[in-house]
């Protein structure tokens, strides 16, 4: 065999492993090949995600259901976060994915980039808070170990001051009343953390969307540990929300499908203004709570556990926008929460139409026998104008042997000085979730995104 025959099948061997390792790698394969209409959405512990590895196999020390109920103990400083939130000055579909190890609240990740030319970073999603911050070079206290966003290598980067007009739109902003002085603010998040940002403007890329010109927190420092470590895209319904920023351009529309937590890819999706959206789709008025103008509320009227409808006083249920009373649906909790009352008289009816005994397992006390699962009743939520009836696996957690079964629900923490109740993001898994400011609607459909 002569040098170039050896050469010539050595060379096509690589080309074949080559080929080969593409066509199995479906994360570089997403990242890859940019979709015109899509950003993916990622779990944080999906194997696609640059924060943690795949989930562990099932052994004797590993729960499915135990990591759920870690990932919702941040739950509590979600839902105190959101009770405090008082009033503050073509198709896209971004991959999205979900997990929650690392980034602790934010559980579904987008694709996005930042600057130009653009740095890729990974931002949490949430439907609850209005603006976008990233953690930036020489911060103090981000994460060491993840990508922060670099100002000086941008051409289009440039800090806003004080003299501004976004700047007033910046909750807790500190200007000097003379000068001209950088527009800094400072934040809070999750119930435990805080930032101070610089407030900044650059190009956003949302898939092949580029937005010029993009208000955004250039984080300088970090307190606390629930802060995502690349940052957040707010998606709420304030003034320097992303969709609110873009005006006109996406029509006040988005929509989401959240994949499960179990899944490894980016197989969600974001997607941004009305061309795309489903066209026939059940939908319920979006109400409007001026003292807390970022919250996506529903009018929630009653449950219904199998075919009983759970006896829940109707004030219990009612929108009220003094005390904040009502249901909102947020995409940075983790499993739904109602106010006691509610909760308890859910779960009752629950217990009485499956077999105990029942035991408790983290943040869940209706566990049963895996066995008994066949005869768990559905829940039915029931909006004005619109019934959703969860599937089986947006209504049941399992342990990783199966063994056992939870209601995947729970009452808001006791020391939440709240009546709010949360649609969260476990139940919200595999539906597409229209938000449509502009028409006052948010619509729910089957859609497997997994």
């Amino acid at each position: 065999m002569d040098l170039s025959t050896i050469f010539a099948f050595f060379f096509g061997a690589l080309l074949l492993v080559l080929r080969t390792t593409i066509a199995f790698d479906s994360c570089a394969s997403s990242k890859s090949k940019p979709d015109n209409a899509d950003l993916s959405l990622i779990p944080i512990y999906g194997k696609c995600s640059p924060f943690t590895p795949p989930i562990p196999k099932p052994s004797s020390s590993y729960s499915w259901a135990n990591t759920v109920s870690n990932m919702a103990s941040k739950d509590q400083e979600r839902l105190t976060y959101l009770s405090s939130l008082v009033a503050q000055k073509t198709v896209i579909k971004v991959p999205i994915a979900s997990g929650q190890h690392v980034l602790n609240i934010g559980n579904y990740v987008a694709q996005v980039k930042l600057g130009t030319p653009g740095q890729l970073m990974f931002m949490v999603l949430d439907t609850s808070n209005d603006a976008a911050w990233v953690p930036c070079s020489g911060c103090t206290g981000c994460s060491s170990s993840t990508a922060v966003f670099a100002p000086n290598t941008s051409s289009t980067y440039q800090s806003l001051l004080c003299s501004m007009p976004e700047c007033t739109q910046a909750s807790g902003l500190s200007c000097p009343a003379v000068g001209s002085s950088p527009c800094l603010f400072n934040q809070s998040y999750g119930g435990d953390s805080s930032f101070s940002a610089t407030l900044s403007r650059d190009s956003l890329t949302l898939a092949t969307d580029v937005i010029p010109n993009f208000a955004f927190g250039c984080i300088n420092t970090i307190s606390g540990g629930s802060v995502p470590p690349q940052g957040l895209l707010g998606l709420g319904r304030g003034a320097m929300s992303v969709m609110s920023q873009c005006g006109s351009h996406y029509s006040g529309v988005f929509s989401y499908c959240l994949p499960s937590f179990k899944s490894y890819y980016f197989s969600g999706s974001l997607r941004l203004g009305p061309v795309g959206q489903p066209k026939t789709i059940r939908t319920t008025p979006l109400l409007r709570n001026p003292h807390r103008p970022s919250l996506y509320y529903v009018n929630l009227t009653g449950i219904r556990v199998g075919r009983v409808n759970v006896p829940v006083p109707s004030e219990l249920l009612a929108f009220d926008p003094n005390s904040g009373a009502g249901t909102i649906i947020d995409s940075g909790t983790v499993i739904t929460r109602f106010v006691e009352p509610i909760y308890n008289a859910i779960r009752d009816e629950f217990r009485k139409q499956v077999k105990g005994p029942f035991t408790s397992l983290g943040a869940f006390d209706t566990c049963f026998s895996g066995g008994n699962e066949d005869i768990a009743p559905a829940i039915t939520f029931h909006f004005t104008g619109m019934d959703l009836m969860l599937p089986m696996e947006n209504s049941l957690i399992h342990s990783s042997a199966g063994s056992l079964a939870c209601l995947a629900m729970a009452a808001a923490p006791n020391n939440v000085n709240s009546v709010l109740n949360v649609i969260a993001n476990l139940q919200q898994q595999n539906l597409r979730i229209l938000f449509d400011t502009a028409n006052s609607r948010v619509g729910i459909g089957r859609e497997l995104c997994n």
